[in-house]
């Protein structure tokens, strides 16, 4: 799982591997390498600076996209944090490196959405609005997450200014069938 190996590396050792990873991966669209867990992790457990990794990483691989995990009005802890801190804190990613910012909330709440997708559009980043998947839209018996939702859904976040949309499906239930 990425949270275990992303949350366990220290700097050092990604500095180690970064040379190569910017030659292997020098077409990818991004390298999703901050955010989330990560920004906690490395402070608490491993006692690091997760700015200054932001930092030596781009240092490294100076020629890709990163990409980070944005949890919409949560930034990249577990509660809401007023605006200022959120539009702050994507302010200060954008400058040590961050390129492209995946924006969710668990929930899909518009508000929540809005508020980073704002910040980070401001800051200057690439918004990558992420619709959180459940249900199946295939099932014509669906009656809160069916197409019609997750349409409707799209469309304010088209409107909110996203760069990219994106779904994830963090419990796996998106099946090829409704993916038509």
């Amino acid at each position: 799982h990425q949270s275990l190996l992303a949350t366990r590396v220290r700097t050092k050792d990604i500095m180690t591997i970064a040379p190569a990873t910017g030659s292997i991966m020098r077409n990818a669209f991004s390298i999703e390498n901050w955010g989330g867990a990560t920004f906690d992790v490395a402070l608490r457990f491993l006692r690091e600076c997760p700015w200054e990794r932001l930092e030596e990483m781009r240092e490294a691989v100076p020629h890709i996209p990163f990409q980070m995990l944005l949890r919409g009005a949560n930034a990249v802890g577990y509660t809401a944090y007023p605006d200022n801190v959120v539009f702050k804190f994507c302010d200060q990613a954008v400058r040590s490196g961050m390129d492209v910012f995946r924006v969710f909330d668990s929930l899909n709440y518009t508000d929540n959405l809005r508020l980073g997708m704002d910040a980070v559009g401001e800051a200057g980043g690439i918004i990558e609005a992420a619709i959180s998947y459940t249900g199946d839209v295939s099932d014509p018996n669906a009656k809160k997450y069916n197409l019609d939702y997750y349409l409707t859904l799209t469309e304010e976040l088209v409107k909110g200014g996203t760069h990219v949309l994106g779904i994830k499906d963090m419990a796996g239930l998106f099946k090829p069938k409704a993916a038509k």
